[in-house]
Formats: C-alpha cells, structure tokens, sequence
C-alpha cells in the first residue's frame, strides 16, 4: 500500500511561547517594540525550535524563530546559519527580511512578517507556476551567488546523498516493482551528480509546500542551508510533491526556462542521488521531536523513485 503523506501543516511538535524562559520572551517584546498578546506557531517542518507569529499590543506582527544553543544545538546552529544567510542577501528577492538576531544562550530571529499561507496540497498547477517564478526570479537574482554568503559547492554539501546508496544497495528493493538491477542502475546514476549539477547559482535545497507562502507575492522561507550549483536545481527539487500529488511535471519541466534545456540524464542522475537518499532515511528511527519525519520521507522516496522508473522505462517486476 502506497504511504500516505503526512498531514500538510501539522508535521512540527514545536516550543510554543508560554513554554519559553522569561528573560527569553521578555527579549523578544523587547525587540518587537510591544508586549505580545497572541502567538500561533507554525505547524509545518520537522524542527522542534520555536517558529510562531506574534501579534503585539500595538497591532504590529512579527515572525519569530528561536533556539536553544545547548538544548537545541544542532536547530540553533540552523538559525544562526539562516541570520548570516539572510543578512547577505540582496534587498528585493521573494523572502522575509531579517529584522533583528539574538545569538546567545538562545539564537532568536525576528524577521518581517509576510501575510500569506502555504500552497494547497494536492498542489494546484496555478500554485505551482507562482512559485515557479519565485524560482527563477531567485536564480536570475544569484547568479553569480555572492562572495560574502561563502557557500559551499552542490556536490561537497550533497556528497552524503550519493553514500546513501552504498546502505540502500545491500538493503535491496523495498519498493513494489523495484528491481535489484534498476537499484544498481539508479547507484550508478547517482555517481555522476557533481558534473551535471555544477554551477554558481545560490540554489535554496528545501523548498517545499511548507516553505513557500503565497500571499500578494511569493515568499521562500528558510534559507538555512543554500550552495552553489546548477540554476535548475530548485525547480526539480520543488517538483517532487507535485508529481506525487499527481501534477504532470514532465509537462512543467518542458515549459519552464530553467528545465526545458536540461539534458534528460542529468535530470535523472538527480532524481537518483535524491531517490537514494530518501530511500535510506526512511528505514531509520523517528526522532521523537520529529514523528512525521520518517513518513514524510517514505512518502518523496516513492514519489521520486516512481518518476525516474517512470523516466527511465523501467517496467515493474512482475508479482510472484
């Protein structure tokens, strides 16, 4: 039985205000300018560090994230990575500014406050265009990335996805259909990710449905982890829900400017890196901050692993 996604926007189990240490709220209203009155956390991601909008005494909205650096580290380490990102981005692109930052026992962001709500899922193809053109709009921004975010290359930051291979191989096929052959053939894609993703495009990694909002524009959000590569990267990436969802992405691949010159093996040498990296996580244990994780991960390894079986011809091992 194919996995079922998990639920859109209720994938976090996240630190909510009154849960926040006094000195650590009474910072925040000290940024906002006002007391807070109101604060609904964020229920998409898989993150448990506080991600709410505050609404203050004074009308005024804020987007606040926060962290504790010895709790939380590795989720700290995140939004400290985020604040340096987002501080050397240029004035103008569809994301959030960074407002103000904090960086001590706790790493706190306050960043603008961007109306809107995330995509629909099922994603709508209307939806997607929309934030389509946020894409590209990004990559014709940064390219080239600026110097001053010092990111490091697609392939040295993606090398463990292809590693991922050398533990699903011995697993062996645990999708229906799936072969031991096309399992070696989807390796042997994958090995050949650094030439076809090379570039000096900022490419963002995680867009997702619960990264992107759309309000009277597009807003990409969490900019924590982007690298240096190809200026079609996140086009592909962004289409890996959807073509689950049942949209017909071949069909936006041909359309789109970033894709519709793309050679069709280095579209496939990606899908096979992502697919391995995928089907390796799903197989580990659910991190108890994080219960969806694991679903969520069976769910894009289907999803993908379908499209390059789709992609390549590879036609399903008949049922015993």
């Amino acid at each position: 039985m194919p996995t079922a996604p998990p639920p859109a926007g209720r994938t976090a189990q996240r630190l909510e205000w009154r849960f926040l240490p006094p000195e650590v709220r009474a910072l925040i209203e000290e940024r906002c300018g006002s007391p807070v009155l109101e604060a609904e956390s964020q229920g998409g991601g898989f993150t448990p560090g506080f991600a709410s909008v505050l609404t203050c005494e004074d009308g005024s909205r804020h987007f606040v994230k926060a962290a504790s650096a010895l709790a939380q580290r590795p989720f700290a380490e995140a939004y400290r990575e985020e604040a340096r990102k987002l501080r050397a981005l240029p004035d103008g692109l569809p994301a959030a500014r960074l407002l103000w930052s904090e960086d001590a026992e706790w790493v706190v962001l306050g960043l603008e406050y961007a109306d809107g709500r995330p995509p629909q899922r099922p994603w709508r193809r209307d939806e997607l265009d929309r934030c389509l053109d946020a894409l590209e709009e990004v990559a014709d921004r940064l390219t080239p990335a600026p110097d001053e975010l010092a990111l490091g290359s697609f392939a040295d930051d993606f090398a463990d996805f292809a590693a991922a291979w050398d533990v699903v191989l011995p697993v062996g096929p645990s999708l229906p259909g799936m072969t031991a052959e096309q399992l070696e053939q989807a390796a042997a894609l994958a090995r050949g990710f650094a030439a076809v993703t090379a570039g000096d495009t900022l490419v963002h990694t995680d867009v997702r449905d619960d990264n992107l909002l759309l309000g009277d524009r597009v807003v990409v959000c969490d900019w924590n982890w982007p690298v240096r590569g190809a200026a079609w990267l996140d086009t592909l990436f962004l289409l890996l829900g959807p073509r689950g969802d049942g949209v017909d992405v071949e069909e936006v691949l041909r359309e789109r400017r970033l894709t519709r010159e793309v050679p069709g093996e280095h579209v496939d040498t990606v899908l096979a890196l992502v697919a391995g990296y995928f089907l390796r996580q799903q197989d580990l244990p659910a991190p108890p901050s994080s219960p969806y994780l694991r679903q969520h991960q069976a769910w894009y390894a289907e999803a993908t692993w379908s499209w390059l079986a789709e992609r390549r011809g590879w036609t399903r091992d008949p049922a015993p």
